[in-house]
């Protein structure tokens, strides 16, 4: 049964009996810092915070822009087994739109946007220094006419018409895939294991009650004198994802852990995955906003996904990223809040141009527990809904300030 609140066109309805916890097959992948699209949305973010910052010391509140559409260009490396060389920088191009004039004072988008991107990398990946390995392109423009007039007007209007989406709780298997990437670039874990560098991926598999997690990690060549090292240190790296994994509480009979799978013993220093700098980004991949990680840090297959670029996207106007965040925060204080739900997707509709907390439409998705009705839980659900939307203004200053995780 669909129930609907016509006071905000709330939508609740059951979604099912089958959580994605107890289907059969869960498929999870996870970028991490070090990931070249994990980068360009860390470091659009970075500077889309900064931007407000500026905004407000200048205006006294966020003006125009967007920062989504950064591109990493892949620089050349010569990696070799004691320490290898950069043969030519990485490129960080800064693109889309940004007000740079408020009436008659210039704000420096170019060079906020660089100080921000160079501060992220120095904060966040250990060899990487952007004076040397890193060339940064500013494409930002001015916004058209008509956006830019929406932060002129009182009422907050959403600046695209768009579809976030949030979901509660992370199965088991999500859980996990996140965990195991966090414990990789904690700096517990780079403190006993310098060798391993920031970028790191890992993919979930999950069977059943088996998990399978396929995981790639850059070594950092100043580390391996040679290749029985590389392999010495690989697999003490998977023992200590091992017993990392043994410690935490789970539903598996079973995890096994394959790590570097490209691999080839027989190939020598070529068959090694051995980094300068501890990211693919230096020499072999390049990156881009919004290929990477949703709003929850996870690509999970199978579950309910936006394909909206949350990083960078302005915080007060642009419902591709207030929307995302928003249902995946609406969405676990359901699960928290109301009783008897096994799963809720959350998901939330604006249109341009129309107040912010009054979507086209906002939707809840339950799997309902056993012997619990929709019916018996829909006030409380619409109600929270209801109060998430009443207070967008806070939530988007909390978002503006970089409170809440969009990768």
């Amino acid at each position: 049964m669909v129930l609907m609140d016509t006071a905000r066109n709330i939508i609740v309805e059951s979604a099912g009996h089958t959580p994605a916890s107890l289907q059969r097959i869960e498929l999870i992948e996870r970028k991490g810092k070090g990931h070249p699209d994990t980068i360009c949305d860390s470091v659009m973010e970075a500077v889309c915070i900064s931007l407000c910052s500026e905004y407000m010391a200048v205006a006294g509140r966020i003006l125009h822009h967007n920062i989504d559409k950064g591109l990493l260009v892949a620089g050349r490396s010569a990696v070799k087994p004691g320490g290898g060389t950069i043969l030519e920088p990485m490129k960080i191009i800064f693109g889309d739109r940004a007000t740079s004039q408020y009436r008659g004072i210039s704000i420096p988008v170019a060079e906020i946007a660089e100080a921000a991107a160079a501060r992220w990398l120095q904060e966040n990946m250990r060899f990487v220094d952007p004076s040397l390995h890193v060339l940064f392109q500013n494409e930002i423009k001015p916004g058209s006419t008509e956006l830019t007039d929406l932060f002129e007007r009182s009422v907050i209007g959403a600046n695209d018409t768009s579809v976030g989406v949030g979901y509660a709780p992370l199965s088991p298997a999500e859980s996990l895939v996140l965990k195991t990437e966090k414990y990789l670039n904690s700096p517990a874990f780079k403190l006993a294991f310098p060798e391993t560098g920031e970028d790191v991926k890992v993919m979930g598999f999950r069977d059943g009650h088996t998990l399978t997690l396929t995981i790639a990690v850059a070594f950092v060549d100043r580390y391996i004198r040679d290749t029985s090292v590389y392999f010495e240190r690989k697999e003490a790296v998977r023992e200590a994802l091992l017993s990392f994994v043994a410690t935490l509480c789970h539903p598996f009979d079973k995890v096994t852990i394959e790590l570097n799978m490209l691999d080839d013993r027989s190939r020598g220093e070529g068959g090694i995955y051995l980094t300068v700098l501890g990211t693919s980004a230096e020499g072999a991949d390049g990156g881009e906003v919004g290929r990477g990680n949703r709003v929850n840090g996870l690509i999970a297959f199978g579950r309910p996904l936006s394909l909206e670029a949350a990083a960078g996207k302005n915080p007060v106007r642009h419902v591709g990223k207030i929307y995302n965040v928003l249902a995946r925060e609406t969405a676990a204080r359901i699960y928290r809040e109301v009783k008897g739900i096994q799963e809720v997707s959350v998901f939330l509709c604006s249109q341009i141009g129309q107040p912010v907390d009054q979507p086209l439409t906002a939707s809840a998705r339950i799997i309902p527990e056993f012997g619990v009705s929709i019916d018996e839980i829909r006030v409380a659900v619409t109600g929270i809904i209801d109060t998430e939307l009443a207070g967008i203004s806070q939530f988007t200053e909390r978002l503006a300030l970089g409170e809440f995780s969009v990768c």
